[in-house]
């Protein structure tokens, strides 16, 4: 049966920092289970929306039709309105998915997102800095972790320059690789090394 993966489209969603994770979520070479897994695409409405780099991206459903139990996981990327009033509804559904057991990823911008929610202040978590999360006014200070990306339990938070390590959290979480196939795929992307390639090639 396949399972969806959530993911959250806006108008300034910051495309970069998903890139690593939604490609090889989709891409069948050295998973557990090829196919387990799809991307869907959410957005407040199904209008069209702008990425911060140009891309058009027509959602491919509301976020009214956002379910938690029809889902294996939400990600959320960076954009430049999460402490904005028209992200609430993000925010929210972060909330009930938590609240739900269902896996939320959070990086860069969208960790202030969580921040402005509440869902910071009782538990383990990164971003771009700890000043950065100060500015929503949260009480999570002292759960602040200097790391590129952190999780606890079903929630991983990252800063916006670690998109590979957001990703292969995300890997882990989803249990997509095999856990040496998890460690070849962070070494070449991660860490450059072409011994990873190999590797994977061999897998």
């Amino acid at each position: 049966m396949t399972e969806n993966v959530h993911v959250a489209v806006f108008d300034t969603l910051a495309d970069w920092e998903l890139g690593y994770a939604i490609a090889h979520v989709r891409r069948p070479s050295w998973q557990r289970e090829p196919g387990r897994y799809r991307i869907v695409t959410v957005g407040p409405t199904t209008e069209p929306v702008t990425t911060m780099g140009g891309l058009r991206i027509v959602p491919e459903i509301s976020l009214s039709e956002l379910d938690p139990a029809d889902s294996a996981m939400l990600v959320l990327a960076g954009g430049d309105t999460w402490g904005d009033a028209e992200m609430a509804g993000f925010r929210s559904a972060a909330r009930r998915f938590l609240e739900a057991d269902v896996p939320v990823a959070a990086i860069c911008g969208a960790t202030l997102g969580l921040a402005v929610e509440g869902l910071l202040d009782d538990r383990p978590h990164t971003s771009n800095a700890r000043e950065y999360l100060e500015y929503s006014g949260y009480h999570g200070g002292d759960h602040f972790v200097d790391a590129p990306v952190v999780r606890d339990g079903n929630l991983i938070t990252a800063t916006g320059v670690a998109p590979v390590h957001f990703a292969r959290a995300i890997f882990e979480l989803l249990e997509l690789y095999r856990e040496d196939v998890t460690e070849s795929w962070f070494k070449l992307y991660g860490e450059r090394d072409p011994a990873g390639f190999y590797e994977l090639m061999s897998v």
